[in-house]
Parts: C-alpha cells; structure tokens; sequence
C-alpha cells in the first residue's frame, strides 16, 4: 500500500513540472532571435540614411544649382541635330571647322573685367566674345576660336551680314570715355599677332564694333588706338604726308561703301568713318581733309 501511494505521488509531480506536447509545437512556431546572429553597424547606418533635415536640405540645394551643360557637350548637341535623320549616317574623315578671317575689337562700356566675364556667363544677357583684355594687360579667353560667338549682333561689313560666323571677338575692359592703357594695347597687339598668324587673317579685316554696326556702336571708342595698330599690321591707316585732293568725280559713297561700310544710313556710316580716322570731329558732313582721308585709304588699300 505504502508503495503504491508512493507511485501515485510521483507521478502527479511528474504530471504538474512538465510542459505538454501542444505547447512545445507552439512553441517552436514563434520566431527565434539571437542576438548575435546579425550586427548592425550604426556608422554605415547613419551614412546611408541620413536625417530628415540633411535630406532637405540636399533636395533643396539640388533644385537651387540649375544642371549646366558644358561647351564641349554644346558642340556636340550642335553636331547631332545636324544630321539629317532621313539619311544613312556615316562619318568622313576629312573636314575642318569654322575658320575666323576677321577681328572685330570692342570696348566692354562696363566697370571691370569680373563685371564684362560674368556678363557672358549669365542665361538672359545672350551675349559673349572670343577674348577679354583687362586693363593690366591680363587676357581671358571664354569661348573657343572655332566657335561662334555672339558679339557683333546685327552688323553688316561689305556683303557679309552675318559678320559672327566668321569673326573672332575681343573685348577691352573700358568704359568708353577713357584712354586704353599701355599694358593693355601691348596685350592686345600680342593676340592680333597670335590669331593673324595661326589663321591668316588679313591685315584689312581688323576692324571695329562701330565698323560694322555704325547705327548701334560706337566702340571701340575714339580713344582706341588705330593707327598704332595699323603700324603693327593690324588694320588700315592712311599716308599723311600724302594727302592729295580727291578727283572732282571722286564719290565718296561709293568708297565707303568698297572699304566695307553699309552707306545704307549714310549719315551713320559717315560718322563711324570719322570717329575712326579723324577723331578730332564727327559730324556727318565730310569736309576737304575728309575726303583726301578717304581719298588715300580707298587708293591705297581698296
């Protein structure tokens, strides 16, 4: 009796400290986490998400700095919409680009070369040069010389209207009621040997603003230096110790218009001629000396 009362007891002990077999099946449906089984590296966490106001503030800059698409990138967005899309594409190996035979030199009308290069670089002004000489004598080149530039706008010189195709460029830091500085015109004269030299340019083709825009312009001033210029090769002077009176049939239309002028405004055209060769007056009315200026010019050179 003893004996069984002892088995009775312990198998109700048994019955009460053990787990029953539906519970151990449940058990072991339950997700099961160690802790060393993954480790999260909180450095490269922090990297790869930043906070809510670091990405502000990048989306912000980002929509803040517009994409800006280089020259390089220009030109060949250029080249491919010059493909006709209608025809077989291959490509031949010989060509040449854009090939500048004229200068055309300008004075700025601004207050500093910083002021004349961001003036270029701004979206809405739709202008540039080729080169820009400050007054020290410091040159800023801001566009290829094979490219073309938007510096003469409308102009006309002999039968070429569309004298920004086929120019280059360059304008002087000057407001336009000053004289150019002498290590600026040295500067400046270094560049016409350079770009007459690699391009054969010809000594005729060295021009002004005013030149080729006389109703508009009038630089690059009457300060500018020509006759210097022309010594040196670069544009056209005329003989002063031979100043001979022009014939009675001389027409003085007609030269300006062989020099190159547009004599569509003659007036215009008349006073551009002036500020240029007489500089000390100009009117709109030729006098004798004019026209022994213009006289000499023509024969000499047209």
């Amino acid at each position: 009796m003893r004996r069984t009362s002892c088995l009775y007891l312990l198998l109700l002990l048994t019955l009460a400290c053990g787990t029953p077999k539906r519970k151990v099946l449940q058990a072991t449906n339950a997700p099961i986490i160690r802790s060393d089984t993954v480790k999260i590296n909180t450095e490269s966490v922090t990297l790869a998400l930043p906070s809510i106001g670091e990405a502000a503030v990048t989306e912000a800059q980002a929509v803040a700095i517009p994409p800006v698409m280089s020259t390089e990138n220009r030109v060949q967005l250029l080249m491919r919409t010059g493909i006709n899309k209608n025809a077989d594409w291959t490509e031949a190996i010989h060509y040449d680009v854009r090939k500048p035979n004229f200068v055309i030199i300008h004075h700025t009308a601004q207050h500093s070369l910083s002021q004349t290069v961001r003036t270029f670089q701004l979206e809405h002004t739709k202008v540039s040069a080729h080169y820009v000489v400050g007054k020290d004598g410091r040159v800023v080149q801001m566009l290829n010389d094979y490219l073309r530039s938007w510096h003469a706008g409308r102009s006309k010189w002999g039968n070429i209207t569309d004298m920004n195709s086929v120019s280059l460029g360059i304008e002087l830091d000057n407001n336009g009621r000053e004289p150019f500085p002498e290590a600026q015109v040295q500067s400046l004269m270094t560049l016409l040997d350079t770009l007459k030299t690699k391009y054969q340019i010809p000594f005729t083709n060295f021009i002004g603003h005013a030149d080729i825009a006389p109703t508009r312009k009038d630089d690059p001033s009457m300060f500018f230096p020509w006759k210097r210029l022309a010594e040196r090769g670069f544009g056209v002077w005329y003989d002063e110790s031979n100043l001979v009176p022009a014939p009675s049939n001389f027409n003085h239309v007609d030269a300006l218009r062989i020099i190159g002028y547009d004599v569509t405004n003659l007036r215009a055209a008349i006073i551009a001629f002036k500020r240029k060769f007489i500089v000390t007056d100009v009117s709109e009315v030729l006098t004798e000396y004019d026209r022994r200026v213009l006289y000499n010019l023509y024969r000499r050179y047209f």
